[in-house]
């Protein structure tokens, strides 16, 4: 196998490394014929959490994780660093299909994942930049400031949200609070939430307080630690070419290993497009980051942005930020488009006009950081089903789990489906084994040129939805027509 820069995967890997917390040499390969009761294919996030919670619940269990890198490789270590309770179908698409008791179990199934994941990385001493600040969604229209309005709305009358409208009449120590849980006053920090306004020619912002900023290159690298400490045996440089219910047909650098084992878990996301026995169950969708030099405290203050807040705001093209722990601006969004044959190749994961679109909306966003140098670029390929529908799926009969199409909401999502594998795998009957998305199938994606023309059209679609409400002063057309189709 190529020698690959694992430095150059991101800017998380890259400051990891350079601290000299994790010099990222990978481990040993997969060496023989194995017998393992769990085979874990893949090793990132969820690979790794489902592994850590089979352990915490039967220590005796034998567990083997198969990476084909080094652990975290895929978008568990490039990602934006938001543990939020995002989920990728909406929940009044959940309520639509499942009912309102199931799509509050859900979301907050999700509001509680955020909590879980700091309640670990405590508990193990996993340092990764975790603080749980929230998100600001901003509103930079009229057409967005009424997408704002509908979000809160919807919140407050849902049941686990604590959504919150934060308007700029909060300058005048007039409330600035458009929801039914409390003014501004009692979120706490109030005046750098205006100041964030003010930066960003908002007049609103929609806040959700389950969100936590971290730097998921620790978090993965750090419970791939632990995980070992516990007994489980990660295998690095070993790629799967093949498996099949109780067996995983490995190759390394020394040759092929067979593993058998009871279970096979699929923690693959995008990177199953490639695998056989998955193909067309997953799209690998890119998305881009870039990271600025670190800045000054003053600008910081002057921005808004505290330590532990995610960003975005209600344009269709999506984009999110937070301020890394040593105090730069990681930024990124989508824009790249999706390639023939659901190709992945770290060609990639780079792309000119993506990063060039990345850098004059984060000025946009923030026009007093023109200036600001950008030292990293970055991306990789998300996993988006064929409904945007993300799963934690378990065949007893075959002993095949699977978990992944998180759609770019993964970071805390990995950790509530190693969790409800776990119950799954150990047949434990519990709040999370029937949740709306346990053992949800997704319809596969369509063969090419089909594939193709479908998922770049929704490209566009999104490109144009912004630039239409811009023209119009109106919410998009174009929008609409793609809400069924994004799990919307």
């Amino acid at each position: 196998m190529a020698a690959t820069d694992y430095r150059d995967l991101s800017f998380w890997f890259d400051s990891l490394a350079g601290s000299g917390r994790d010099d990222l040499t990978p481990r040993a390969g997969l060496v023989g014929d194995q017998r393992t009761d769990v085979c874990i294919v893949g090793g990132g996030l969820t690979g790794l959490w489902t592994a850590y919670y089979l352990k915490r619940a039967n220590p005796e269990l034998a567990i083997t994780v198969v990476e084909k890198h080094i652990a975290g490789f895929g978008a568990s270590g490039r990602n934006g660093g938001w543990c939020s309770a995002l989920f990728p179908t909406s929940t009044d698409a959940l309520r639509r299909a499942y009912g309102d008791e199931a799509a509050i179990a859900m979301r907050q199934a999700m509001i509680d994942t955020v909590d879980e994941v700091g309640r670990v990385v405590a508990a193990e001493g996993i340092d990764c930049d975790y603080v749980k600040g929230g998100t600001l969604t901003f509103a930079r229209s009229d057409v967005q400031l009424a997408a704002a309005r509908a979000e809160v709305a919807a919140a407050s009358a849902f049941g686990p949200d604590r959504l919150q409208l934060i308007t700029a009449a909060a300058r005048s120590g007039a409330g600035g609070s458009d929801s039914g849980t409390g003014d501004a006053d009692e979120l706490g920090g109030t005046a750098a939430l205006v100041r964030a306004l003010e930066a960003t020619r908002s007049s609103a912002a929609a806040f959700d307080p389950s969100c936590a900023r971290l730097h998921p290159a620790k978090l993965v690298r750090g419970l791939a630690e632990v995980v070992e400490t516990m007994g489980v045996v990660i295998a690095e440089q070993t790629e799967v070419v093949e498996w099949a219910p109780r067996r995983v047909l490995c190759q390394g650098e020394t040759g092929q290993s067979l593993v058998h084992c009871d279970t096979v878990v699929i923690a693959t996301e995008g990177y199953g497009a490639g695998l056989p026995g998955v193909r067309r169950r997953i799209l690998p969708l890119y998305s881009l980051m870039i990271a600025t030099e670190p800045l000054p405290a003053e600008l910081w203050d002057e921005l808004g942005i505290e330590h532990g807040t995610t960003f975005s705001d209600f344009r269709h093209l999506l984009v999110y930020g937070q301020r890394t722990a040593d105090d730069r601006f990681a930024f990124g969004g989508r824009g790249a488009r999706y390639h023939w044959g659901s190709s992945i190749t770290p060609g990639h994961d780079r792309s000119a006009p993506v990063f060039a679109h990345l850098e004059r909306a984060l000025v946009d966003l923030f026009p007093a950081v023109a200036d600001a140098e950008i030292t990293h670029r970055w991306g990789g390929p998300l996993g988006v089903p064929r409904d945007w529908h993300a799963t934690a799926s378990f065949n007893p009969r075959t002993g095949v789990a699977f978990a992944g199409g998180y759609v770019g909401d993964g970071l805390s999502t990995t950790n509530l489906a190693g969790r409800t594998l776990a119950d799954l795998i150990g047949v434990r009957d519990t709040e999370l084994t029937v949740l709306p998305w346990v053992n949800h199938l997704s319809p596969k994606w369509e063969p090419e040129p089909l594939r193709f023309l479908g998922a770049n059209l929704g490209l566009l679609g999104t490109t144009a939805a912004d630039t239409e409400e811009a023209l119009t002063g109106r919410p998009s057309l174009a929008a609409r027509l793609l809400g069924p189709l994004t799990g919307h």
